[in-house]
């Protein structure tokens, strides 16, 4: 099944399908734009459907799905920005004032940068709702947390600014899942010292060792595991080694 959004009033000018096809096996995600009514919406087939539909920017959430950032609520809001507020159910409208270079050109579709959309979702959110977004749009980006500050000196008196550069402070790119954030912050929240994401370790095997996170001046790695790591026989027959590995070299 196609899970790409589509046009309706271009598919029935096309001939592709009838009416009856078009209420009858897709759903309409907003005006004019519809899918096939068997396939799960995604955030980012969520936010090119906002797109189609109104032709606007977007933005927050829409954009860091477009961006390739993992992990995003599918049934949240998509979000564009437009002068006209005027809005539709499952659109956020946003009027604010962007500068020329924070709009970028992605896939055909008009969208906020990674910088500009990182300032948004950090402005936005409360910080422990906003960190995990944004450690995934770093990591989908390859942007850095400055990059986010210097939009943020652009805009001083901005409301949520101080949410946002609190984010800033814990959020890292180095972070492979949700998850992986979360244990960080625990981390963090306890008053240990900041952990190094993704640490490699070589020498110690024909392969690179790699933890999520540890501080190799005490040789201590924290590891969060998911699924796969127990439902996977291969997955989980590499992980053992390692460990033992690490053991041996000292690490805890």
């Amino acid at each position: 099944m196609d899970a790409t959004p589509f046009l309706g009033s271009h598919a029935l000018a096309r001939g592709a399908v009838t009416r009856n096809q078009l209420r009858t096996r897709y759903r309409a995600v907003f005006r004019d734009v519809y899918v096939d009514k068997n396939v799960e919406l995604t955030a980012a087939a969520k936010a090119r459907a906002a797109w189609m539909s109104t032709g606007a920017i977007l933005a927050g959430h829409s954009a860091a799905a477009v961006l390739g950032t993992k992990w995003l609520d599918a049934a949240a809001p998509a979000e564009i920005v437009r002068s006209d507020r005027h809005g539709q159910p499952g659109i956020v409208v946003h009027s604010f004032r962007l500068a020329d270079d924070e709009v970028r050109l992605f896939s055909g579709m008009r969208v906020t940068t990674a910088a500009r959309t990182a300032f948004d979702i950090g402005c936005g959110l409360p910080v422990v709702r906003a960190v995990p977004i944004l450690d995934a749009l770093l990591n989908a980006t390859r942007i850095e947390p400055a990059h986010v500050r210097a939009v943020a000196d652009r805009y001083p008196g901005a409301r949520g600014i101080r949410r946002l550069r609190a984010a800033l402070e814990v959020a890292d790119g180095g972070a492979e899942s949700p998850m992986e954030t979360r244990v960080r912050m625990l981390l963090l929240n306890a008053r240990l010292p900041r952990p190094e994401t993704q640490i490699e370790l070589w020498g110690l095997h024909t392969r690179c060792i790699r933890v999520d996170m540890g501080w190799r001046a005490w040789k201590v790695a924290v590891e969060y595991d998911g699924i796969q790591h127990w439902d996977d026989p291969a997955q989980r027959a590499w992980d053992i080694e390692p460990i033992a590995l690490l053991e041996a070299a000292g690490w805890v």
